[in-house]
């Protein structure tokens, strides 16, 4: 039998978490900018300061994080749900190449299908300015301050995620760092970049927003970014060594 077809077969539970997952995230991602952003929900308006409503966005996007790397589904598949952290743990040797390609493929469909049914019961929301389907594009600042921003961010989750995952004391805790770092950074990196880290996560927003600005940036440099913290993590703590770097994200099925 075809490898291909084989590790199909025997993963694809795996792949459809993966769907579900990052498609549970767009899903709350949209609810949550509608609640906070949308003018005619009042809460704009009741809550004026733009830092005060990114933190309770941010905390209310960190918490269906945590919750979905702690469901028993995320803990099966690894709940990458980004492709950025499925190639890095295809460097870590986490996954195979062949479960690495359907679990982005898995993860893109899942998010397109997650934006597409709050865009098909919230029509007018979703395409409200304030809302814009939660497209990842520049800010202000321009498209340099985003690239940095997506390289800060990108790096540090995965940076902080292994050093927390490869201490035996901690390491349970690895997703609660994990929610904590998306609140933070929603709330203060958002407004450069709009707050991507994950390709997937952009093209689900930016197909139905017919909004591709500087997409190159969003698919390279999360990716890059975050392995880039894997190597350097392998280097400054473990040169020289033969102990294999362990993340609390890889599948625990593999």
């Amino acid at each position: 039998m075809n490898k291909w077809v084989l590790a199909f077969k025997q993963h694809y539970s795996l792949y459809l978490i993966e769907a579900c997952g990052l498609g549970i995230f767009m899903m709350a991602a949209s609810l949550i900018t509608i609640l906070f952003q949308h003018p005619d929900l009042k809460l704009v308006y009741n809550i004026p300061s733009d830092i005060t409503r990114r933190l309770l966005i941010g905390i209310a996007m960190g918490a269906t994080a945590v919750g979905i790397i702690y469901s028993p589904w995320g803990r099966k598949s690894g709940a990458h749900i980004n492709p950025s952290v499925t190639l890095t743990m295809l460097l870590l040797h986490k996954i195979s190449l062949i479960d690495a390609f359907f679990y982005i493929i898995f993860q893109t469909v899942g998010g397109i299908i997650g934006i597409g049914l709050i865009a098909l019961l919230l029509p007018s929301y979703m395409n409200s300015p304030s809302v814009d389907y939660v497209v990842t594009i520049p800010g202000k600042s321009g498209i340099l301050a985003a690239v940095v921003g997506e390289a800060i961010i990108s790096f540090l989750m995965m940076f902080i995620t292994l050093i927390s995952s490869n201490n035996k004391k901690i390491q349970h805790l690895t997703g609660f760092i994990a929610g904590l770092l998306i609140i933070s950074f929603v709330t203060f990196e958002a407004p450069y970049s709009g707050f991507s880290m994950n390709p997937s996560r952009t093209i689900a927003s930016a197909l139905p927003a017919h909004n591709w600005a500087a997409w190159p940036l969003y698919m390279i440099v999360p990716p890059l970014s975050m392995l880039f913290a894997a190597i350097l993590y392998k280097i400054v703590f473990h040169q020289g060594t033969n102990k294999r770097v362990k993340h609390y994200f890889a599948p625990k099925e593999f």
